[in-house]
């Protein structure tokens, strides 16, 4: 009997066994065939630009670091660019010379690293743009900080400016050498004076990654203050089990797995199509960071990181507040760091279809006990007013105080900000929603809104009403000359 009932289980488990296993497989194809059935992968996704930098490369100094740029750009011509099929060659296609997306219509190109070198410089400034865009996202501020008597560096980050591809083997490694390479050509040129950085979204990330290093490495040029836009702190962990769809893909030959969209590239400055290891890259940053603080919380030095004032959107699709708070500004001892939030535009009244209520994670930060930053959250003066104020609550107050932000308010038609929209002013010639000036060919962006039938275009009806520009730009920039000590002339 024993025996009977013995086999009777392990049947039993074998059966399990292999059911699992065989629906397990039937998953992973269908996984698989689904990510495989994205649109055709192009040259652009395909070429290998080995003329890149990376943490391995010779190049020692910033000027190689240039020399070894425009080696890049003219491989970009030859493998890319010469190299496009005459199908793809279409009037919005950022890789078909004189096409409307085309970056050589835009002088200098801001694809590339730029230098803005003051004499005598007030101080040094570098600006270090997101995963997947372009030193264009940060020459607003930059040419600001330039006229207040600053030099900057806009440093292009491996990977990017050229072709999506460039973003399939980059590392957060590669990215933080550039980073050194660039701060050491600031101290050179500023001497004795402050450094000060800049950040965007993952540049956000490698500027808090840098300040972190330098508290351990007395090699690196210190910095004395931190300005950061829609910091890429907290990210999903998704990264870490999409990096294996990639491995997967590279094991069965599948070159579209690695790849999380493949999308036309009608963006000048930032690419539509991303690679999956680029979410890896924003992730082991991230983690670095993390690892990097409790490594120096034990060793009681995160009272030297330098002070940091940072910008975000309450609503965000691709950081999360808590996440940064709980990963970034809960962690350090109090000092002058500052988190300033964008608030929803309360007069839209979008509470009763948002999916979560923004409100409640306002609240629960000003009520947090023992706040050892300052809190600001711009926000409506009512709920009737498009006129927006500021509310400030400095460490240690149990209450907020309410500051004029003058003459600001919400555009009619937007109920929130977004994370790419922060660093752009609402004149952008590309990205604003009023735009000053003429794009040099024609194209904007800023305001793309085409009605039609569903499922028809590549380009999504949510990637096209995402907001590209801040109407509070105005309120960041005045706010960072402050405190980074500088004057607008």
């Amino acid at each position: 009997m024993k025996f009977g009932v013995a086999r009777l289980v392990h049947r039993v488990l074998r059966a399990v066994f292999f059911s699992t296993l065989g629906a397990t497989v039937v998953l992973l194809a269908g996984f698989v065939a689904y990510l495989n059935n994205q649109a055709d992968l192009q040259v652009w996704h395909l070429a290998e630009l080995d003329e890149e930098f990376t943490v391995d490369s010779e190049a020692e100094t910033f000027a190689q670091y240039l020399e070894l740029e425009e080696r890049l750009f003219k491989q970009l011509d030859e493998l890319v660019y010469a190299q496009v099929p005459p199908e793809e060659r279409n009037s919005l296609n950022r890789y078909n010379r004189g096409s409307l997306s085309d970056p050589g219509h835009w002088s200098p190109d801001w694809n590339r690293s730029f230098l803005l070198p003051a004499k005598p410089p007030a101080a040094g400034v570098l600006l270090l743009h997101g995963m997947s865009d372009s030193p264009y996202s940060v020459h607003h501020l930059g040419q600001s900080l330039h006229h207040a008597g600053a030099s900057v560096l806009g440093l292009r980050l491996p990977g990017h400016g050229t072709a999506p591809s460039g973003l399939v083997d980059v590392s957060w490694q590669d990215i933080a050498a550039a980073v050194r390479l660039a701060m050491l050509h600031l101290a050179e040129q500023v001497g004795d004076g402050p450094i000060h950085i800049v950040g965007y979204s993952t540049g956000a990330a490698l500027a808090v990654h840098y300040a972190l290093a330098t508290l351990n490495d007395e090699s690196l040029p210190k910095v004395d203050r931190l300005v950061v836009l829609s910091p890429a702190i907290g990210v999903t962990p998704v990264a870490v089990l999409a990096i294996w769809q990639a491995r997967l893909g590279r094991l069965l030959g599948l070159q579209k797995l690695a790849w999380n969209e493949v999308l036309p590239e009608y963006d000048p400055f930032k690419y539509g199509s991303f690679a999956v290891n680029a979410g890896n890259v924003v992730y082991a940053l991230a983690n670095e960071i993390q690892k990097n603080i409790t490594a120096l919380g034990a060793e009681g030095k995160l009272g030297k990181v330098p002070p940091i004032l940072a910008f975000s959107s309450i609503v965000d699709a691709t950081v999360s507040t808590p996440d940064l708070v709980g990963g970034l500004f809960g962690r350090l001892p109090q000092g002058e760091h500052e988190l300033v939030l964008f608030d929803i535009n309360r007069m839209a009244e979008m509470d009763a279809i948002m999916k979560w209520r923004p409100a409640d994670v306002i609240r629960a930060l000003q009520q947090a006990p023992h706040q050892a930053f300052t809190l600001s959250v711009v926000t409506n003066e009512t709920a009737h007013k498009r006129e927006v104020m500021v509310r400030t609550q400095l460490p240690g107050e149990t209450s907020p105080t309410d500051s004029s932000i003058g003459s600001l308010s919400w555009p009619k038609d937007l109920y929130s900000l977004a994370h790419v929209a922060l660093p752009f002013p609402a004149g952008d010639p590309l990205y604003g929603g009023y735009p000053e000036g003429e794009s040099p060919s024609g194209l904007r962006l800023g305001n793309t809104a085409l009605r039609g039938e569903r499922g028809v275009l590549h380009i999504s009806a949510s990637d096209m009403l995402r907001l590209r520009w801040n109407p509070f730009y105005p309120y960041i920039e005045q706010r960072m000359l402050d405190f980074l000590g500088l004057k607008k002339p």
